[in-house]
Parts: C-alpha cells; sequence; structure tokens
C-alpha cells in the first residue's frame, strides 16, 4: 500500500514514519526547498514524547530535551515570585518527563528518521483528487503522483482542508503577538533547570531550557491583528511593551538577538469532525490549528500520527475503513484540546480583565498541584495515554 504525505513538519514526517514502520510505501512531499521552521523551540509534553519513543526516538528526544525540574511563576512587574514547584508529580503521574525542544534540531531529526534524501523538497501542491482506485495530487510544477491514500500535513492554510471540506474555513485570530527566540541561560533571566514564566498586564514572558545551555524564550504582547513590524526591530518593540518590568525581563529584553527574533500572529480554527473525504485525509495544524497557550499543537500532530499507524494496523486491507477509525479516533480529543488552549489564552492575555486577576491572585497561593492537574488532564486521553 502507498501513502503520499504533503508536509515534511512535525506532523507529516512523523506520519511518514509511523506508516513505514508497518510497511506502507511513503513518499513525502513539501513545498519548501530548505528546512526553515517557524518558531524557534516547542513544548513536547509527555504525550508528545511517547509519540517519540513509539517512532523509535527515545535516545534522540532525550538528548536534544531541555530538563525542566520545577516550574515557577513570578509577577512580571515586581520580580517577585508568586509560585514554585517541582515538576516530579507530573513525571510520577503519567510516566515520562516532558522535553522542551529547539524545532530545527526536532524537525531534522525526523527528516533523518524518515531519510531526508528521500523527502522531495521544492513540490507545492495546486491540487488533490480522490480516485476509485487511488487518490491523486497535482504539484505546480505540473508533476503528479498517485496513491492508495493521501494525508494532507500541509498545515494551517491547508489546501488538502478545503478539499476534505468543501470550501475555505477563516482562521480565527486569538488577540495576540508571540515574540520568540533562543538564548543563552542566564541566571538572572531565570534558574537553568526551570521554566521561569513573567506574568502581568495580560501578557506573558517565558524562558525554559533546551539543549545546549540554551533558554527558548517568549513574549506574548495583546494586540490588534495585522500591526506592522520591520524584522530586526525587536528589541526596541518589546523594550517599549515591558518597560517597568522586573529585571529578568528586561535582562531577556537585552541579550534577545533582534534578527534572529520571530514575531507571530496567533491564530487559530474552530475544531471540526470531517477530516477525511474518501482517500484523502487532513493531519496536524491542517486538522486542529490551535493557539501554543497549552502546548499541545505539535504534540496533538504526532498523536494523529500514532492513531493513523494505528487504525491502518487494524484494518491493513481497508484504506476507507483505516481512515475513518483514524478520524473517529482524533477529531474529538484534538478539537477538545483546540478549545482547551483557546480557553486559557482569553484568561491569560485579560480578554476578561477580572478573571486574569483573579488567575494572578490564584497564582500567589499555587503549590502546583491545580496546575500539574491541568497539565496532566491535557496530556492524557491521547492514543498512548487513554
Amino acid at each position: 500500500m502507498k501513502a503520499v504525505i504533503i508536509g515534511a513538519g512535525m506532523g507529516g514526517l512523523s506520519a511518514a514514519i509511523a506508516l513505514k514502520q508497518i510497511g506502507l510505501d511513503v513518499e513525502v512531499y513539501e513545498q519548501v526547498t530548505e528546512n526553515k521552521p517557524v518558531g524557534a523551540a516547542i513544548s513536547v509534553w509527555s504525550n508528545g514524547v511517547k509519540c517519540l519513543n513509539h517512532l523509535g526516538l527515545e535516545q534522540e528526544t532525550a538528548d536534544l530535551g531541555g530538563i525542566v525540574d520545577t516550574m515557577s511563576y513570578v509577577d512580571g512587574l515586581t520580580g517577585d515570585t508568586m509560585c514554585r514547584f517541582s515538576m516530579q508529580p507530573l513525571i510520577d503521574e503519567v510516566g515520562q518527563r516532558p522535553y522542551p525542544v529547539a524545532r530545527a534540531e526536532l524537525q531534522l531529526m525526523l527528516m533523518n528518521a524518515y531519510g531526508i534524501d528521500d523527502i522531495h523538497f521544492g513540490k507545492k501542491m495546486v491540487a488533490v483528487t480522490d480516485g476509485e482506485d487511488a487518490a491523486t495530487v497535482e504539484f505546480a510544477d505540473g508533476t503528479t503522483d498517485s496513491a492508495d491514500l493521501v494525508i494532507g500535513a500541509d498545515g494551517a492554510k491547508s489546501l488538502t482542508r478545503e478539499y476534505v471540506l468543501g470550501h475555505e474555513v477563516e482562521r480565527r485570530y486569538a488577540g495576540y503577538v508571540n515574540f520568540n527566540g533562543l538564548v543563552e541561560v542566564d541566571d538572572a533571566i531565570g534558574p537553568a533547570s526551570e521554566w521561569t514564566t513573567y506574568v502581568g498586564e495580560g501578557k506573558r514572558v517565558s524562558a525554559m531550557p533546551i539543549a545546549g545551555n540554551r533558554f527558548y524564550f517568549f513574549f506574548d504582547v495583546p494586540m490588534p491583528e495585522g500591526q506592522s513590524y520591520e524584522r530586526g526591530t525587536a528589541r526596541e518593540v518589546l523594550t517599549e511593551h515591558f518597560a517597568g518590568w522586573a529585571p529578568g525581563v528586561q535582562r531577556l529584553i537585552e541579550k534577545l538577538d533582534p534578527s534572529t527574533t520571530n514575531r507571530v500572529e496567533i491564530l487559530d480554527l474552530d475544531p471540526f469532525h470531517t477530516w477525511v473525504k474518501g482517500r484523502v485525509a487532513v493531519l496536524g495544524d491542517a486538522a486542529h490549528n490551535t493557539t501554543p497557550d497549552i502546548g499541545q499543537g505539535g504534540c496533538s500532530a504526532m498523536e494523529d500520527a500514532v492513531a493513523l499507524q494505528f487504525a491502518f494496523t487494524e484494518h491493513p486491507n481497508d484504506v476507507h475503513a483505516a481512515l475513518g477509525a483514524y478520524e473517529k479516533a482524533r477529531t474529538e480529543r484534538a478539537g477538545d484540546l483546540v478549545l482547551r488552549a483557546r480557553k486559557r489564552c482569553d484568561v491569560t492575555h485579560a480578554k476578561d480583565p477580572e478573571a486574569t486577576a483573579a488567575w494572578y491572585e490564584e497564582l500567589r497561593s499555587e503549590d502546583g498541584t491545580r496546575i500539574i492537574r491541568g497539565i496532566v488532564s491535557n496530556i492524557v486521553g491521547g492514543p498512548l495515554t487513554s
């Protein structure tokens, strides 16, 4: 059986590896000409790590991951620690340490695991059609490929999704812009083995360790959509938005490299439950574009890949039954995570200032129990964490 996968991001490559593991012939097509991941790093929570372990990448993932022993929230204005707690109870409960990982390194790991020389780069899909015996994709260069199934892991602006649903869908602006990048670990920003988050005024600044003595950092700034921005001016912009904030935040702004700091307007997509049309299915951001507020976007894509493998293991000779089982296994879970992230986003970014103020007060009396309970509830429910 042959599968064509459109998109060589985290979801597409995880699916490609997963299907190859069970003997499918897999072709991966990617429209970009080289590996340039969007965003500096990603939180791979325990459910995502378990998926990577399942794909045979346990040691490689551990080597790339930062060690987060503790988590803290800090008053962004005063610099006072609101709460600090161990991550060990979470690890004990779910049986796996989470890892923040540099996106480029995670992407390269997946490419190498699949076979980087086997990925067809510079291939932009312009059409996909289903047929009685095969599905066919057409590329901008005029070439085509046909397979028993086509998996559209073609991202938030997915063309495959339009085909599956029969119409376009509009993404929703979440109300904030995320600036992110990598800096060398600095105790003035936060401890080297701690995920430190500064909060205040509906804004958020985070630093978490990844491999190589680096912090992955991000700044969340509520602002209208579509504001002009000149790349390389992140320091000036953030200095203005975080004037008067704590010394650790000022140190981070001072240390960041404006030329490599990314600026991303955050959008998501209302959940939908039609992921399959004939021999064509969506996966990853194409199926459940989410805000990063609970760190489950990439993890959910990896869960898709494992669920797809399980579906074809259960229905090895029936594409329609396998894709139906995949859809049934994933849409409710993935949609729930989108809505959880949206709810968390609104509290974090002061959509309702009173609710956000109440959250800040909660943090001042937090011993970690409630936060860990919330994170665990996001982790459980996938194909390897049910």
